[in-house]
């Protein structure tokens, strides 16, 4: 259970989901397929649905590749998270938004998984909230480390078994499929 209990709510967050983070991502038309489904699903049952934009000096802000991918699209009351760090807490209002909000636990989905999912499911945890990962929602490209190629379904996957079973005192992460999201 989260630690607070004054924060009772639950919203989608969509991290990076931008042109130029997902334009080689492995499977990247079928995540943004379930990432709007889940989006449609968070509307309607009226949870709120954050955005999360990077930029940096490669990711220009305001630039096409910056921009969220076209077959998703923000709503008016939507919020938009602003960010120049992996994790989306990082020098960003979103603890304040998640608080104005009274947001316990966030479904997370995004790109890529082994940057900014994984450094933003990092920091909800350790600050106490519950976090559930969207299994087959969440993409990244292939990446070499000293030599050693790492498949990008690997990276998915190593992401989704770390966080599986991932508790704090206060807090946990759970890993379930789109289809099984209960809203």
């Amino acid at each position: 259970m989260s630690a607070y209990e004054d924060r009772p709510k639950t919203a989608l967050i969509v991290i990076d989901v931008q042109n130029g983070v997902v334009d080689f991502a492995w499977q990247r038309n079928a995540t943004i397929r379930k990432i709007a489904q889940l989006v449609e699903r968070a509307r309607e049952a009226q949870l709120d649905v954050i955005w999360v934009q990077h930029s940096d000096d490669e990711l220009q802000r305001d630039s096409k590749d910056w921009e969220i991918v076209p077959e998703l699209a923000p709503a008016k009351m939507d919020r938009i998270i602003h960010k120049e760090w992996r994790s989306s807490f990082e020098e960003t209002d979103l603890e304040e938004v998640l608080e104005g909000l009274h947001v316990g636990h966030l479904v997370v989905t995004g790109a890529q998984s082994n940057y900014c999912v994984r450094h933003t499911i990092h920091a909800a945890i350790e600050r106490g909230m519950d976090v559930t990962l969207v299994e087959d929602a969440h993409t990244t490209m292939d990446e070499s480390w000293n030599g050693v190629q790492i498949p990008a379904e690997l990276i998915v996957a190593e992401l989704n078994r770390a966080c599986a079973d991932y508790d704090l005192p206060d807090s946990f992460v759970n890993v379930i499929s789109s289809q099984a999201i209960r809203f």
